[in-house]
C-alpha cells in the first residue's frame, strides 16, 4: 500500500498579500484535512524588458506533510 506523506505545491499569486494569505489559508485547511504546512516561502519576480519592469508577480511554494 502506498501511502501520500509529503507534497510541494508551488503557486503563481499577483501580490505578496495574496502568498501571505494563500500559505495562511492552507495551514488553517491542514487542520480539519489531515495535513501540517512544514515549510513555505514566496519569492517576488519580474520581467524586465530594455532595463524597465513589464511585468510582476510572486511565487509561493508550500509543502505539507500528511499524516504527523
Amino acid at each position: 500500500m502506498k501511502e501520500l506523506l509529503k507534497t510541494t505545491d508551488t503557486y503563481r499569486v499577483d501580490t505578496e498579500d495574496e502568498a501571505l494569505q494563500l500559505i495562511e489559508t492552507m495551514r488553517e485547511n491542514g487542520v480539519n484535512n489531515g495535513y501540517t504546512v512544514t515549510k513555505s516561502s514566496y519569492a517576488l519576480k519580474t520581467k524586465k524588458s530594455k532595463g524597465e519592469t513589464i511585468d510582476s508577480w510572486v511565487v509561493c511554494v508550500v509543502e505539507r506533510t500528511f499524516g504527523e
